[in-house]
């Protein structure tokens, strides 16, 4: 236990010399030309590290465009998993014994516009941290901010760097302020939106005000975004590629196509983007039920990767013998799925959300995580009742399930990109809990608590668990 401590207070300290250092040698620097423009009303909160939804800025009167800026961010995870009894493990289980975990991600956000609607941003990231179980046994992994060829030193790359191009087609005009990744802005209600470069997915596409980003909100994969979704991107869930966005009225329009990985779970992408990518199309309509904003969304999307087939993985392993291996009967191959997105105001302060998805998964995880199907829902409380209106509360559960044919790769003994317990006797769905309270400590200071459930990990209810983890979260903006 004493050894325990002084890693955690290692681990601590580190973070705390991390956020000195950013606090110390970078600020937020913009440069203002003014442009006339009209800011209409408060949409629905907002304050993610991606790119925003370009909102209008709540009761906003300065109309002001930036020509550049620069700001930035810190967050460490710590987290803790308790013991569990197992009878049995395999080649990739959740260990049962206790387990501590961390993740410290620093980004630089820079931008600058060149010419009308145009804009570019360069994200330089750096990375490190400690999954639990060499990031295996769980779909529903706890961290979001943990990567799959992450390590316990520093890793610096470019995270993101896009040209947005805005094209304003009429309506009502509205202003948005400066944050990261985006450039104080005046923008039209009916506009086109390109994007072009290297992001991650889920900064444009099922960007959910309540449960997108690991940094401020939920922390569990099965939260931040459809879960059956297997998104195009590396191990560090980056991708190049493009996309489209047309708002008009009280409806977007959303379609872009990425590049897959060479090889599931891989470092590189396959830049034969003609042949290998993942598309998506979503529908969105925003709402109001009284004076309380809403919205639903609607996803399709199809991956098109070298890729194998589980249930012919299965038939090669009963001729040749042994465990079937999914990699061993790769060819290119097709995933298609669907995703349903609700969220809504119920109250000034309470927001409610709901996700459910689903994918034709016969072939192996490529690039997410191994669901084939989940429902998830929760509420987001902002801390105005209690006297704390910075402060926010989230709640939220997670059901997620696999298809027949990756149950029985897994019941044979064959692994996957996360799970392989050897066997699968008893399936169960792998259901997930989480709570977080978000304190803000000053402005763009927050720490956070975090708890989490999971009840069968890796669909296995021979070892159900629950697992429990315990968590902190220090997220610094600047």
């Amino acid at each position: 236990m004493f050894r325990t401590f002084i890693n955690t207070t290692l681990q601590a300290r580190r973070g705390a010399l991390w956020i000195a250092i950013v606090a110390g040698c970078f600020g937020t620097v913009t440069h203002a030309a003014d442009v006339v423009g009209t800011p209409t009303a408060a949409d629905l909160p907002d304050d993610r590290a991606t790119l925003p939804r370009m909102s209008p800025s709540p009761e906003s009167t300065d109309t002001s465009e930036d020509r550049w800026s620069a700001h930035a961010q810190t967050t460490y995870v710590w987290q803790h998993k308790n013991g569990f009894s197992a009878p049995y493990a395999g080649p990739q289980s959740l260990t049962p014994a206790a387990e501590r975990s961390y993740t410290m991600t620093f980004t630089a956000y820079l931008g600058a516009r060149f010419w009308k609607g145009g804009e570019l941003y360069v994200n330089p990231e750096a990375v490190e941290g400690l999954p639990l179980s060499h990031l295996f046994g769980l779909a529903s992994i706890n961290n979001g901010e943990i990567q799959k060829n992450g390590g316990v030193k520093p890793r610096g790359y470019y995270a993101r760097a896009f040209l947005r191009q805005t094209f304003n087609l009429g309506g009502d005009a509205f202003h948005v302020d400066a944050g990261p990744n985006q450039l104080a802005s005046n923008y039209q209600r009916e506009r086109l939106v390109v994007t072009v470069g290297k992001i991650t997915q889920t900064d444009i596409f099922e960007k959910s005000t309540y449960a997108n980003d690991p940094r401020t909100q939920f922390l569990n994969w099965s939260m931040i975004t459809h879960g059956a979704w297997d998104y195009a991107a590396d191990a560090r869930a980056y991708t190049i590629g493009g996309a489209a966005e047309l708002y008009w009225d009280d409806w977007a329009v959303r379609v872009g196509r990425f590049m897959e990985p060479k090889i599931a779970n891989g470092p590189k992408l396959n830049y034969n983007i003609g042949r290998y990518h993942g598309d998506q199309f979503e529908l969105e309509h925003d709402h109001k039920i009284g004076d309380l904003p809403g919205l639903v969304r609607v996803m399709v999307f199809r991956n098109r990767a070298f890729a194998g087939n589980y249930r012919d993985a299965i038939n090669a392993a009963l001729v040749t013998g042994g465990a079937p291996d999914v990699t061993s009967v790769r060819k290119d191959a097709s995933k298609t799925g669907y995703g349903l997105s609700l969220e809504q105001s119920v109250a000034d302060d309470v927001g409610v959300f709901f996700r459910a998805s689903k994918a034709d998964d016969k072939v192996e995880e490529y690039a997410f995580t191994e669901i084939d199907d989940v429902f998830s829902g929760g509420v987001f409380i902002k801390g105005t009742r209690w006297g704390r209106p910075n402060d926010t509360l989230g709640i939220a559960f997670s059901s997620a399930g696999l298809n027949r044919d990756h149950r029985d790769y897994l019941a044979a003994g064959g692994v996957g990109g996360f799970l392989g317990d050897g066997q699968l006797t008893h399936y169960g769905r792998e259901r997930a809990y989480e709570i977080y309270y978000n304190f803000q400590i000053i402005k763009g200071v927050q720490i956070s608590p975090d708890f989490q459930q999971i009840d069968n990990p890796g669909y296995n209810a021979d070892r159900k668990g629950p697992v429990r983890i315990f968590g902190a979260r220090v997220h610094l903006e600047i």
